[in-house]
């Protein structure tokens, strides 16, 4: 899995609100995706106008659905079912996201307890840490 539409088969979401654009890797207990953030995204036209910054709850947003890539790869039947996201803990933002930067979300997996897991997220814009933090989700049937 590595092209949108690969993800677009795991992911209930469309746009404007799928804010992942590629699946660098993946395994078991790591995903490695890629947001590319453009002025052409809609949120910006009325999130600090003339001063453009990604709002970080779609920074968080982008972080929370790369780790849906990773516990989906749970699932054998990826169509019947949906993860829910419980909790958002630990999160951070440590400089702001800008047009034309890329995202690059390093999800780690903490904790498995049956369909409920606890992952750690981070990003990176250029090697530098831009947000931070560890969710709880659970995967539900349709």
């Amino acid at each position: 899995m590595n092209d949108i539409n690969d993800i677009m088969k795991v992911m209930p979401h469309r746009y404007p609100f799928l804010l992942i654009d590629r699946i660098l890797e993946v395994d078991k207990e790591h995903v490695k995706a890629l947001k590319n953030v453009t002025i052409n995204e809609p949120f910006f036209q009325g999130h600090f106008p003339g001063h453009p910054i990604m709002p970080g709850v779609l920074i968080v947003e982008s972080l929370a659905q790369a780790g849906g890539i990773l516990v989906m790869k749970y699932m054998k039947n990826l169509e019947d079912y949906l993860f829910y996201f419980m909790k958002i803990d630990k999160v951070k933002f440590r400089k702001p996201v800008l047009p034309g930067d890329t995202l690059i979300h390093h999800i780690k997996l903490l904790k498995e307890r049956g369909n409920i897991f606890i992952i750690e997220g981070k990003t990176y814009v250029e090697d530098k840490l831009v947000c931070q933090g560890e969710f709880t989700t659970m995967i539900v049937e349709k």
